[in-house]
């Protein structure tokens, strides 16, 4: 009989080896990934329809149409749009960098008249480094993306083998749970199951969730900033309302890029107010009324958690890392609170005396 050390060193051993395929083939598993990511966020769905008495195959098929049908929807709608907006500001780019000189440079002169020669002169050369240090950046990514000979494999690979993963998943996703269940170490089958439907709630609360607070802000920050009169305002607040996926990024972002916009289109203070206080007015019903109705207020993942998972798998495997950094942070997450909880049930916290009460369970707002 296995005992539990030379178990648990086979699992660490088979997960050392997961992760390191994970990492050779990082390359090719962007459609497969991005196939489970659809599978699992409309697997819900298709479980409606069976419910109905739909055979699941057909409803995978239907659910997945439907996606489809929703997607190039908005696409048809929104990249016209967008399409305009970005050649404007092509055009008007110009004009605004005029428009910033005449405002701020009687500013700028005024503060200098305060300054040294020395301290002027030091200015300029951080100004200069700053601005040589930038475009060296920009230039290793226009050259990374022209000389990028996998880039084009990439959306061929998403546009066809995605679908394919997705109707795949999506059909056997029930299939596929029961045969992990049941190859599952028995000894420890119950806490497993127990840790597994506390990720699914986790991921699912703050995936699907979230994405509903990125549409509703997306369409809230576009209407609102064109009806304000903002050039550009529809861009502008639907990639607020797409970045907002990372919590207070999406706020932040737009309201900078809006209100510099606003100062050198409007002349008149009021109007910049108003294009500020839509983001203002945003953030209240964000935090206020948008995530805890749509998200929750106990899903496990704090933001700056998310922030720093998102990043870092940025950082590490490039996009497949941001698409993997969720459900990772998530895993992670639950597995900290458990063995936490389990520490303080232990006679490694409460030392030789039994404990007098139950170890209450760590908030999960304070941890990942």
């Amino acid at each position: 009989m296995m005992s539990p050390e030379r178990q648990l060193r086979v699992w660490l051993i088979g997960f050392g080896v997961f992760v390191a395929l994970l990492w050779l083939l990082a390359g090719v598993l962007l459609p497969f990934v991005a196939g489970m990511a659809i599978a699992y966020f409309l697997d819900p769905l298709v479980d409606r329809l069976e419910r109905w008495r739909v055979p699941r195959t057909v409803g995978s098929i239907l659910v997945l149409i439907g996606f489809a049908l929703v997607l190039v929807a908005v696409i048809l709608l929104v990249v016209p749009v967008l399409q305009a907006q970005i050649i404007g500001l092509a055009e008007s780019l110009p004009g605004y960098v005029e428009a910033a000189r005449e405002r701020f440079m009687p500013l700028a002169r005024r503060l200098l008249r305060n300054l040294s020669p020395a301290d002027v002169e030091r200015l300029r050369g951080m100004a200069g480094n700053f601005a040589g240090e930038l475009m060296t950046w920009l230039g290793t990514v226009v050259q990374g993306i022209v000389t990028g000979g996998l880039a084009l494999f990439d959306v061929l690979s998403i546009l066809f083998i995605t679908p394919v993963v997705a109707f795949y998943l999506m059909r056997d996703w029930d299939r596929m749970v029961n045969a992990l269940d049941r190859w599952l170490p028995r000894r420890k089958v119950d806490i497993i199951r127990a840790q597994a439907r506390e990720v699914d709630r986790t991921l699912a609360g703050f995936v699907r969730g979230q994405a509903s607070v990125c549409v509703v802000l997306g369409l809230f920050y576009a209407l609102s900033l064109t009806a304000a009169g903002l050039t550009f305002g529809f861009s502008v607040g639907l990639l607020a309302g797409l970045l907002s996926f990372i919590p207070y990024v999406g706020s932040l972002v737009g309201f900078v890029t809006s209100t510099g916009l606003a100062m050198l289109q409007f002349q008149e203070w009021w109007s910049v107010g108003v294009v500020a206080a839509i983001f203002v007015v945003g953030q209240a019903v964000e935090g206020n009324v948008l995530t805890p109705k749509l998200v929750g207020e106990r899903v496990g993942l704090h933001p700056v958690w998310v922030i720093f998972a998102l990043l870092a798998g940025g950082y590490l495997v490039g996009f497949l890392g941001v698409l993997v950094a969720l459900p990772v942070a998530a895993v992670i997450g639950v597995l900290v609170r458990f063995t936490l909880r389990q520490y303080l049930a232990s006679d490694l916290y409460s030392g030789d005396r039994p404990l007098t009460h139950e170890p209450a369970e760590p908030a999960r707002e304070t941890l990942p």
